[in-house]
């Protein structure tokens, strides 16, 4: 029930009035009984105590839901911290036991990149001469060869053969160079 039925039937009858008989003659008639007097007090009386009984259990309701989850919010706010203080003399020996521990395979991973270095160093003079030499050949092979005293059948099959033989310089560099880079990937996985 609402708050203002409730109190507008609890201000029919003001506090100051007086009491009541249950057994008055200027009440209602029991209907179970023909001689018992009911008082209207009583009725308000009983009203009364059923609106308090439901705002206590609105109440109750209320809490139930505003406290459901009080035993996990406890756990959670009953945290406790715990410090531990070191001293610089402990901080200090760790330090140097890491770096015992680390500076002896960063010393490692050094050493194997400069020599993965020498050998790229090495790889790429390679390279650089076997390109320089295939230049050279091809100049020299198209100044030497002489179609002057040759036939015109002979001289297409020479040119076909340095055509030729420049694809297949050509695709011997670029298996060479993925021969190369798939040494690398070796290396850099070892």
């Amino acid at each position: 029930m609402d708050r203002n039925n409730r109190m507008s039937r609890l201000s029919l009858y003001p506090k100051h009035a007086p009491r009541q008989s249950v057994f008055a003659g200027t009440g209602e008639f029991y209907p179970g009984d023909s001689t018992a007097v009911c008082s209207p007090y009583l009725r308000e009386c009983i009203a009364a105590m059923e609106d308090c009984c439901s705002e206590a259990n609105e109440s109750q309701k209320i809490l139930r839901q505003g406290m459901y989850d009080l035993p996990r919010m406890s756990k959670i706010l009953d945290s406790e911290r715990v410090f531990l203080l070191t001293g610089e003399s402990t901080v200090r020996k760790y330090k140097a036991d890491l770096t015992d521990d680390l500076e002896p395979q960063i010393n490692e991973l050094l050493s194997r990149a400069e020599k993965g270095l020498k050998t790229l160093m090495k790889q790429q003079s390679m390279l650089q001469t076997k390109v320089e030499n295939t230049q050279q050949t091809k100049s020299t092979a198209r100044s030497t060869i002489n179609t002057a005293g040759m036939k015109k059948l002979d001289v297409r099959r020479l040119q076909m053969l340095v055509r030729q033989r420049e694809h297949l310089e050509e695709e011997l560099n670029i298996l060479q160079a993925e021969v190369d880079r798939m040494q690398l990937e070796a290396m850099s996985k070892k």
